[in-house]
Formats: structure tokens, sequence, C-alpha cells
């Protein structure tokens, strides 16, 4: 896991490498080189976790080739004994690095096809001055690109690229309005406009004159496993053990996230049977926090399975100065994404880096791929709402719509929930997803914005649909786990937590997320995944003999921060201050008298508005680190 980047075109090309080694020096703290000659220069930031030794710094230069990567090949091992079995290679480390670069000089850009792993590489041909870019199938590893009058740059963090020449800082309302309406940015678009994310499993070769095109080098299967459930069971097993065998190869020690659910769990216990003395990471919220929110403790259930296992176990509770962290948090994720979770990854990497850990294993990815979300479930009981008369569905809407979601400062969850089915309930399947995860209606996004956006509303909802509908029709539970897959997991989860933990310094691993394991996975039919109401009812048959039963049937607790309570509390003073009405006429882009209607409701206990506001605060503090300096 490392930080890159490259610059070709520019008159201080090498210059601008090196202020990108600055930039994103957290990513690799154990050493910053660069590589150019007088077409380009490539930044490379090393956190040492394969192949420890100078040999395998990076800029890699061999033969006439030179690399910059960022990630791990989890099967580089079995691609060294294979490779050599066809050609004699004189390696000069023992690195996946120099894996990569030894298959592309044998197979071109089909070398893609024997990876699996995570990564983010560019390959520079000395001789043609071809640079071939590549992204990993799902997106794990962050790619950022863009051209500019000077020039073509990449580089691992936005960040680096917004101090180029000619870098375009217009804001592109496309991604404004899909931060808005997911809390984060969808698609491969980013905001700003001409600045872009390569897309998973793509590759682009850039030409001297700079001319390149993008290349879809992978898609997932649109397989169906027609296995009986026993079957499956015991294969899903089997590829779960072999990922997290793969994702256990470092020269490091590795530890987990530990959250006492169901997917971090097994995740532990599997690695356990490889890593000695195995240690793990719990974040708890205070006694106050836990009232307002009404959360689980997750830390009873991680601790009595941490002495179950005899882990090294580490409890952190969320004790961080939200109020500083937050602006430190949205310059780290280098886009507007308001989901708190991310502070919650970085306070649990600062402390194991503080312990030494530079690997975490994460239980990431399971939601997505076997229907975990409370959402999924809930579009298919919004299919059963639908069957009701509507003189019955009119009484219950107005019954609920009364009730407030919070009493004397303590939440309501039930009243939370209902309030949020209802608010989809009605719709049409496809629709009726994208708002059970999304925090506005069409008809509110056109309020909350003072200029008329509604070309750029359309685009995030074709964007949805196009996702939705673009493979396993007929299997509802499978359209929504693909949709999760290739928009939720992407947009939010991987890039929060790529972010967040190499702000720290540590590189986090996710084995459900694994081009093997998520393949087989996706073949599994979605009667096997949520089943007369029990989510991830395979994955659970699965943990049945590796974990305690009630750790396999606890309800699903939220990777969260206490939000709702930090905006109580805590952060009150900074939403009066930043989305006050002189700020936000001042900044132009939202209507204060819808914001306001938001943030009361919210204070009242009528609504549950606490992501809108956190997220305006993030989009707020957002333009005046990347926009206003």
């Amino acid at each position: 896991m490392c930080g890159l980047a490259g610059f070709i075109g520019f008159e201080n090309n090498l210059e601008l490498a090196c202020n990108a080694n600055e930039i994103q020096k957290h990513r690799g703290p154990d050493g910053q080189h660069t590589w150019n000659d007088n077409h380009l220069a490539l930044a490379h930031q090393r956190l040492s976790i394969i192949d420890l030794s100078p040999k395998a710094d990076q800029p890699f230069h061999k033969e006439n080739l030179v690399i910059v990567f960022n990630g791990e090949i989890y099967n580089y091992k079995e691609l060294k004994e294979t490779i050599l079995k066809v050609k004699k290679i004189d390696f000069v480390s023992n690195s996946d690095t120099e894996i990569i670069l030894e298959y592309y000089l044998l197979y071109g850009e089909k070398c893609l096809d024997y990876f699996v792993g995570m990564f983010a590489f560019a390959i520079y041909n000395t001789l043609n001055k071809n640079l071939f870019i590549a992204r990993d199938h799902f997106g794990i590893k962050p790619l950022f690109y863009t051209l500019t009058k000077y020039g073509f740059a990449f580089a691992s963090e936005l960040k680096s690229l917004v101090q180029i020449p000619g870098f375009d800082k217009s804001v592109n309302y496309k991604s404004l309005v899909s931060s808005l309406n997911y809390v984060w940015v969808s698609g491969n678009e980013t905001m700003f406009n001409n600045c872009y994310k390569l897309p998973p499993a793509n590759y682009i070769i850039v030409k001297p004159d700079l001319h390149f095109s993008l290349v879809k080098y992978w898609h997932l299967p649109e397989k169906k496993c027609t296995d009986s459930p026993e079957s499956i069971v015991k294969e899903l097993r089997k590829a779960l053990v072999d990922s997290v065998k793969r994702h256990m190869v470092a020269d490091v020690p590795v530890s987990s996230f530990l959250s006492g659910g169901l997917d971090s769990s097994l995740i532990s216990v599997l690695m356990a049977k490889y890593e000695k003395n195995l240690s793990t990471y719990t974040i708890g919220t205070s006694a106050k926090d836990k009232k307002v929110e009404q959360m689980p403790d997750d830390q009873k259930f991680a601790k009595e399975l941490a002495e179950l296992h005899h882990f090294n176990h580490h409890e952190i509770i969320i004790s961080a100065d939200i109020v500083k962290m937050l602006p430190k948090m949205v310059r780290s994720l280098d886009e507007p994404i308001g989901d708190p979770s991310a502070i919650n990854t970085f306070i649990i990497c600062e402390a194991a880096r503080k312990r030494g850990i530079k690997v975490l294993l994460s239980g990431m990815g399971a939601d997505e791929i076997f229907g975990g979300y409370r959402k999924s479930r809930a579009v298919l009981y919004a299919l059963q709402f639908k069957k009701l008369p509507y003189t019955v569905q009119k009484i219950i809407h107005r019954f609920v719509n009364i009730l407030p979601v919070k009493i004397l400062g303590r939440g309501i969850l039930f009243t939370r929930w209902t309030k949020r089915f209802l608010g989809f309930a009605s719709l049409p399947l496809e629709e009726a997803f994208m708002r059970s995860y999304s925090y506005y209606s069409r008809g509110e996004l056109n309020l909350l914005f003072k200029e008329n956006h509604e070309l750029e509303v359309d685009l995030i909802f074709k964007e949805h649909s196009g996702v939705f509908n673009s493979g396993f029709n007929g299997d509802v539970v499978n359209q929504m786990c693909n949709t999760d897959v290739q928009m939720f997991l992407l947009g939010l989860n991987l890039t929060c937590t790529d972010r967040a933990s190499m702000a720290a310094s540590v590189e986090v691993r996710v084995p459900y997320v694994d081009k093997e394991f998520l393949s087989y996975s996706m073949s599994i039919p979605g009667v096997l995944k949520i089943k007369n109401g029990e989510s991830k009812f395979i994955l659970k048959k699965v943990a049945e003999k590796i974990l305690p039963l009630k750790i396999v049937y606890r309800p699903k607790a939220p990777f969260s921060a206490p939000i709702r309570s930090w905006m109580s509390n805590e952060l009150k003073p900074l939403v009066d201050e930043l989305l006050s009405r002189e700020v936000v006429e001042k900044r132009g882009l939202f209507n204060y008298s819808f914001i306001k209607h938001i943030i009361d409701e919210d204070r009242n206990g009528f609504e549950d508005n606490a992501y809108r506001i956190y997220q305006l605060l993030t989009v707020e503090l957002w333009f005046r680190e990347f926009i206003d300096k």
C-alpha cells in the first residue's frame, strides 16, 4: 500500500512529482522517491509491507520499463512460480511490484487477467513513451487523472492534482448534487470538471501525444449457481477461507477490525488460524452518545469473542474533538463525503499505527454482497406494502408523520426507521431502492439548490437506473447487491476507508471484496441471501460452525459514529456558524430557507436530518479547503 503520481508534458514535471511526494507522504512514510526523463516524472510514497528491503523501492526500473504501484497482488507468490516455468527471469527483489512488471513484459495489457488483489499502477515504457495505467476490479485503490492544456497528470489523491498548472477548479455540479443526495460522489467524475477517477476494472494507455482512451478489461460474471444450499455453504466457506489466507500475505504483522458483528468476527476468527496472537481493534462510544443514538453495544460482543479466541484486543472509545477533526477529515477525504464512519476508521488506524501495526483486515463488503443492509429488506417489504389498499397506506402515512424521532434528547429508532421506510415504500422498485439510501427526493433537491440544477438531478437518477438495470434482472436481491457493489461500496465505503486509513499510514484489506470470492458470491441466488426476512442468510449458515450463534444472529450494528449526539452537542455551534444565513447566502449554492427548515425539524425532534446537516457542513468545509484557498 502506497501512494503514486505522474506528470507528462509540464515544464516542471519533476517539481510536481516532488510536490506530490510531500502532499501524499502519509500514504508512504517509509520512503518517497521520484524517477524522470525528458518526457515524464513519476512519484512514489512507500509503506513497506512486502519485501521491506530497499530493492523493492519504487519507482521500480527494470529493462525498458518503470513502474509505480499502490496496493497488493495477493497471489504474487503463485504467479512467480508459474512465470518461472515459462521463462527464465533474474528477479532482483521479492516484491509483488516486480511480478507485475514481469507479467506485463510477457503478456502486455493481458497481465491484468492474472492478478488477484487491490491495485492502481502505472507502467512507463522508456522506448516508445507509452504509459499504461490500470485500476483493480472493484476500485479498492484510488486513481485520479486529468488532462490540462499543459499536460497529463495522475495521482492517488485529488489534492495532488489541484496544484498543477492549468488545473480546472470549476465545480462539477452533477457531482455536487450527487454528494448531497448520497453524502458521497457517485460515478467516475470528481468535484471538478475535467478531472476523473479511473473506473474499476479499466486501464488507459497514454500515448506520447497525450491521446488516450478507457478500456474495460473485466466484467463481473453473471452466472447462477444451481447447487444445493448445503453445497453452496460448503463452497462459500472454502472461498472465504481462501480469500482470508490470501489477504494475510505480508512481511509485517497483520491485525483486524473487530466490531463484534458477523462480518468482522468471521474474518478475525479465520485470521487467527494463520496469525498467532492476533491483534484486534474495536471502536466504542460513550454512554452519553449511546443514549442519543440508541447504538448497540459492540464492545461487549467484540470483547467476548476476543476472550474466547485469546485475541490481543484493543478497545478505542471515540473521544475526538470533532470540531477540530472534521476540517482535517474533509481534507483527507478529497471529496465532500458526509459519512462520519471515516472518523472511526481514522481513529482505529491511528491507534493501531501507534502500536506498530501497518495492516488491518476489514469485514467491509459483506453487506453489499449478501444484502445485509436494512434497506435491502425494507425494499422487499415495500413490495408487500404496495399491495395494501390505498386507504390503509394513507392512514399509516398520516399516523407515522405525526410521530417524533426524538423525545427529551433520546432517539426513537422505530419512528426514525418507519419514517424513512414510508419515504420510498410506494415508489417503483428501482426508485425505491435509490431512495432507501439517498437523503433527498427529486423535488427536495430542486428546493435545496438556489439555481436550477434539474439537469444534474436528472443525470444522477438516470445513472442509478442504468446501474440497477445493468444485470441480474429477475433476481431483485442480486440487482440490489450488484448496485451496492458498483455504487455504495465503491463511492462510499472503499473511498472512505482508503483515505481515512492512509491518513494514518495504515493499509486496510477487504477479503470479502476479492475477485474470486465476490464472483462466486454473486452467483448465489438472492433467495439464499435474504430468506424469510433473514439478511445474509447463506453467510450466516457458513458462520454457524465458526462463531457463537449469538454473534451470528445478533441485530445488525452499523459501523458509525454518534452523529446525532454530535449534532445536539459538540457540532451545534459549528452548524449555527457555517450554515447561518450570512454564510449560506455568501456561498450562493443553496436556499437558506430550506436549510433552516431542515435544521429546525431536526432540533425539534420531528425529523432525523442529522446526515443532511452533517453533509451540508462537509460541503461548506470542502469549498473552503479546495476552492477558496
